[in-house]
C-alpha cells in the first residue's frame, strides 16, 4: 500500500513564478499574513530585482506555495515563504524550505538567513529542524504590530548534513 506522502511527493513540482502567478501567490498571501504584499511588490521582484528568485510549488498542477529570496553573493535571504491554507499541515512547508535551500547552494549560495516572527512557533520549529539557529532579534520589525522578528541563519553545507543525520535517526 502507497504511503500517503509518496504519492504527495510524486505530485509535486517546483518552478520558477512568473507574472501570471501573482493573483494567485497574493491570494496565498492574504491567508497567511496580516500584512500581505501587494500584486506591483511581487511584480518588482519579477521584472526589476535581479537579487531575487521565486518558485512556485504545485499539488496536482494546483498552486499550493510558494517562496522567495534575494541572492546577494554567496549568501540568500528567504523573503517569504507560504503554503496555502488548503494544504497545510502536509509537511509542504518543509519541502519547500528544503526546495529554496537547495536551489540557493545550486546558484552558489554558502549561507541563508530569513527573519521570522518571535510568536510564530510552528515556523520557528521548522526551521530548526531544518538547521536554522537564531543569531539575533530585529526589534519591532513587523509593521502591523510592532512584534520582534528572530534572524535566523543556515550554512547550507552544514545543513544538508544535519538534516541527514536527523534522517538517519528518524
Amino acid at each position: 500500500m502507497e504511503d500517503r506522502t509518496e504519492a504527495l511527493d510524486r505530485s509535486l513540482e517546483f518552478r520558477s513564478m512568473t507574472l501570471n502567478d501573482i493573483k494567485t501567490v497574493c491570494k496565498i498571501e492574504e491567508e497567511a499574513f496580516p500584512t500581505p504584499w501587494t500584486e506591483g511588490a511581487f511584480r518588482n521582484e519579477l521584472t526589476n530585482n535581479h537579487f531575487a528568485h521565486y518558485m512556485i510549488m504545485e499539488c496536482d498542477g494546483e498552486v499550493a506555495g510558494y517562496a522567495g529570496m534575494w541572492l546577494i553573493m554567496d549568501e540568500a535571504h528567504i523573503t517569504n515563504i507560504a503554503v496555502r491554507a488548503e494544504y497545510r499541515g502536509r509537511k509542504l512547508g518543509e519541502r519547500l524550505v528544503r526546495e529554496l535551500k537547495q536551489t540557493a547552494a545550486f546558484l552558489g549560495a554558502s549561507r541563508m538567513t530569513l527573519e521570522v516572527r518571535v510568536s510564530n512557533r510552528i515556523a520557528r520549529n521548522l526551521y530548526e529542524k531544518l538547521g536554522f539557529r537564531s543569531v539575533g532579534l530585529r526589534r519591532g520589525y513587523y509593521t502591523d504590530n510592532g512584534e520582534d522578528a528572530l534572524i535566523m541563519w543556515v550554512d547550507l553545507d552544514r545543513a544538508e548534513d544535519s538534516e541527514r543525520k536527523e534522517e538517519r535517526k528518524a
